[in-house]
């Protein structure tokens, strides 16, 4: 809308009011629709934007009352302003339409100074507004990015508690599992990638990761390199969270042999559970991160550290929780870095 211009709709019955209405705005350059009855007038509403209506109130059949409270009661048309037009110069009438929502009010014979001067008055009002929805808009759009932002960096969890006002969030849990993975002999496969080929591969794996992540309610922590941590039972306590734990571990398995056949290379990934306590939080001001800590989450690190290429190898305290519905086979003693010598398990499958 240029300045001082509108896309204006006259609405009145009377041909010789109607046009003469149409003469004046034309005259002052606004763009001019007519409508010769309520019914019609929310036809033409309906069909294009209009800057202001201008509405005789006595008209047959659909009177300019009932006019305004449709386009009034409409989440879409309400914000079109409207000024009421009519002979009858009663308080009374000009209350009501004031209370349905009417802009204003004038009567007939109107005096064109004083016609332009409402009009003129209307349309600023709807440009200002207008420019208000636009930036409430905009602030709303900015909002919901803002928020997809920090759940791709927290949990949905996490994040309500930081929008609330909490500062220090740490939380122990006394039952959760984790895994790691660990794409085998990636370094070396990396050498014979361009950049962009790297990063989209590596987004190939850990997109299929996350789907599968999503799939089981469970909740990613990070990649780091080639690297991928996965936690289940946090923020939001889950009773399977072994299970679900280890059915991902297995799903992981066949999308890894997928992604292989796909791309025409030789990957395969190396897999450590362990189930236990754990301390989380989030650390950071400027950029956040949930993170575990404990020795369940360093017992995690190193079944996978210490596993084998195309297995899941998982702790005592994961075996003890799944034995019932799992297949195994123990893989025996073995020295741990920092932990000594450990009895570990090879995670097979379901019990049928």
């Amino acid at each position: 809308m240029k300045h001082g211009q509108g896309k204006i709709l006259v609405v009145d019955d009377n041909q010789v009011n109607r046009e003469l209405l149409v003469r004046r705005l034309k005259r002052e350059r606004h763009l001019v629709t007519a409508a010769i009855n309520g019914f019609q007038a929310l036809e033409i509403i309906q069909s294009q934007p209009f800057d202001l209506v201008l509405l005789d109130i006595m008209m047959p059949q659909m009177n300019g009352y009932e006019v305004l409270e449709t386009l009034k009661s409409d989440p879409k048309l309400r914000h079109i302003p409207v000024i009421m037009i009519s002979a009858v110069d009663d308080i009374d009438s000009i209350v009501r339409c004031i209370e349905l929502g009417a802009e204003d009010y004038l009567s007939k014979p109107f005096n064109p100074t004083l016609l332009k001067a409402r009009i003129n008055a209307c349309l600023e009002k709807k440009t200002f507004r207008d420019q208000e929805r636009a930036y409430l808009k905009e602030l709303a759009e900015e909002k919901q990015k803002s928020e997809r932002l920090l759940l791709n960096i927290l949990p949905e969890a996490i994040a309500q508690r930081l929008k609330q006002g909490e500062e220090t969030i740490a939380d122990s849990f006394n039952e959760v599992t984790v895994l790691f993975a660990d794409l085998v002999g990636f370094t070396k496969i990396s050498a014979n990638l361009s950049p962009a080929e790297l990063v989209e591969l590596l987004n190939s794996i850990f997109s299929a990761f996350d789907e599968l992540a999503d799939k089981y309610g469970l909740e990613k922590i990070k990649t780091i390199g080639d690297a991928y941590m996965i936690v289940g039972g946090l923020p939001v306590p889950k009773e399977d969270h072994a299970e679900a734990i280890a059915d991902m571990a297995l799903e992981m398995l066949t999308k890894i042999q997928e992604i292989s056949t796909k791309e025409g290379k030789s990957l395969q990934v190396r897999i450590g559970i362990n189930t236990g306590a754990v301390e989380a939080g989030v650390i950071g001001t400027k950029k956040f991160a949930y993170d575990l800590w404990g020795d369940t989450v360093n017992t995690a690190h190193r079944m996978e550290s210490h596993g084998i290429p195309g297995v899941i190898q998982v702790a005592q305290a994961t075996y003890d929780c799944l034995a019932d519905k799992y297949r195994f086979e123990e893989r025996g003693v073995i020295d741990i870095k920092g932990k000594g010598n450990m009895r570990t398990y090879i995670l097979l499958g379901r019990k049928e």
